[in-house]
């Protein structure tokens, strides 16, 4: 592969992660808000907003992810088995597992609140309980997604 080839396949690999996280962290962010306020109308739009933006950016990137990083991996000649490319590697399937079953809550929650908006009447018991599942899962993938961000700039000799 050439250097111009390198140097493109690093670039899709960075944008994808700034992507990543950048959709994670802006959704969450307004998601949690529109949550704590309470007014169901602003909850619902929010929580269809955020589920496209689920499909729109987050799911692509979850995909260009691995592939570059792959790629990437192969180009400079290290093994997927480097101490430092092997916990990210584990750590992305962590997000990932963390990341499928909010998917499927957003997408419930959002249909919890329109339903709430067509009957005029308040979100249910069970929003809530979803929501705090929301926050905890969120939590964790967003501390693994720091510790990968780690592990590819400093790339630590973790055990030999």
């Amino acid at each position: 592969m050439e250097f111009f080839d390198y140097l493109t396949l690093k670039w899709l690999h960075i944008l994808s992660a700034t992507f990543l996280f950048g959709t994670g962290v802006g959704s969450a962010f307004y998601k949690l808000l529109a949550d704590l306020g309470g007014d169901v109308h602003n909850i619902a739009q929010t929580n269809r907003h955020v589920v496209w933006a689920d499909w729109l950016f987050t799911t692509p990137t979850f995909i260009i992810q691995p592939v570059s990083g792959i790629l990437l991996a192969n180009v400079l000649g290290y093994s997927l088995a480097t101490p430092w490319l092997l916990a990210s590697i584990c750590l992305y399937i962590f997000i990932g597992l963390c990341w499928f079953p909010v998917v499927v809550i957003q997408i419930r929650m959002a249909r919890m609140s329109a339903v709430a908006i067509q009957s005029q009447t308040g979100l249910p018991p069970d929003y809530k309980r979803l929501v705090r599942y929301w926050v905890a899962l969120g939590t964790l993938a967003f501390v693994a997604m720091i510790a990968v961000y780690y592990l590819m700039v400093f790339k630590p000799a973790l055990w030999d």
